[in-house]
């Protein structure tokens, strides 16, 4: 449990940092997203070469409304990329939160790392759970967007600094202790 008035720190726990907090999360995902995106690049680009359909990227401009990109892409290109996005994120995330570094490169990079609510390392199936809850709904039409803000705003303003995603997978993102980031030997 934790003991909100000792500012996020687990009540217990020597050994756990205290809560992350909002901008080092958003920090995190910033990292990861980019680090995401060369794969994923790399795969929507032999994938529209293979579909025949890689000349229609020359003519993208910003802001252009979502039903021309279905128009000129086509309702299976989208759909693949899509799918092969989403897997691709599951599998970074919850093989990389269960790894022994409990953390993506993210999070590692700013000192935080993903436990359960004791601060032990998760196991692959309870960081999918957390995808599931979190990153998975966020591609869902219309809704994802507003669980996105709904999920931030709760890492933001509540004392306990947890997401609806932490909650529902009973996971926490902590701070690495000062005299222990990045697990170097003390």
């Amino acid at each position: 449990m934790a003991d909100e008035s000792s500012g996020g720190r687990i009540r217990g726990a020597d050994d756990v940092g205290s809560r992350a907090g909002f901008w080092v999360r958003v920090a995190a995902a910033l990292v990861d997203l980019t680090i995401l995106a060369i794969p994923f690049a790399v795969f929507v680009s032999f994938l529209s070469v293979g579909m025949g359909i890689s000349n229609a990227f020359v003519d993208l401009n910003p802001g252009m409304a979502p039903h021309e990109l279905l128009l000129r892409f086509g309702r299976k290109f989208l759909f693949i990329c899509l799918c092969f996005f989403v897997v691709m994120e599951w599998l970074y995330f919850a093989i990389l939160e269960s790894s022994r570094w409990r953390a993506t490169p993210g999070k590692r990079l700013l000192g935080i790392y993903v436990g359960d609510t004791n601060g032990r390392a998760v196991d692959f199936w309870r960081a999918s759970r957390r995808f599931i809850g979190g990153r998975l709904l966020v591609h869902v039409p219309y809704v994802g967007v507003y669980y996105f803000l709904a999920d931030c705003t709760c890492v933001g303003v509540l004392p306990s600094r947890r997401a609806i995603h932490d909650s529902l997978a009973g996971c926490l993102v902590l701070r690495e202790r000062a005299d222990n980031a990045f697990g170097l030997p003390g």
